[in-house]
């Protein structure tokens, strides 16, 4: 099963998605919608009728301080829309500072034209939205991983405490 990563703007929406095993994760396209989420949603309803998506990862906007902007509000409408349309899939937010900044001093480096960046930053920003949920499942289950070493030796104590070993 592959993730979704969306980077939700006014007029554009960047999308990205993992490989079939969920190792890395690859730009697909950009919506232009020009503030029309129909478009949005039938678009994703295509894309997730043609891959096997379980997860959307969607960007939320906050600032630098940890609180939410004025955009998270528009972006918290949009994630219900999606809760209501794709009832199946899991929706996950994830932290999207800086990932604007980040795609554009990718291409900065890449000498992308700067005609072409307007095509390509919201696709890229979702890359790294995607990449960013990414990380967080793996530490999640390195974590997970931890937690059940410890319940482990917790039980093996117990049992030489019962068995007096």
């Amino acid at each position: 099963m592959r993730a979704l990563g969306i980077d939700y703007g006014d007029a554009r929406v960047g999308i990205a998605i993992t490989d079939p095993l969920g190792y890395t994760a690859q730009g697909l396209e950009t919506i232009h919608h020009q503030g029309n989420d129909k478009v949005v949603l039938k678009r994703l309803e295509e894309i997730l009728n043609e891959y096997e998506v379980d997860t959307i990862a969607i960007g939320m906007p906050i600032n630098m301080n940890g609180t939410k902007t004025e955009r998270a509000e528009v972006t918290e409408k949009f994630i219900h829309k999606l809760q209501c349309k794709f009832n199946k899939i899991k929706i996950v937010r994830v932290d999207e500072r800086l990932t604007t900044v980040e795609a554009h001093r990718t291409m900065n480096f890449l000498n992308i034209n700067k005609h072409k960046k307007r095509n390509i930053v919201d696709t890229l920003s979702a890359v790294y939205i995607l990449e960013s949920y990414m990380k967080m499942k793996e530490n999640n289950w390195i974590w997970l991983k931890h937690l059940k070493i410890i319940e482990l030796v917790f039980n093996i104590v117990e049992i030489q405490i019962k068995y007096k070993l």
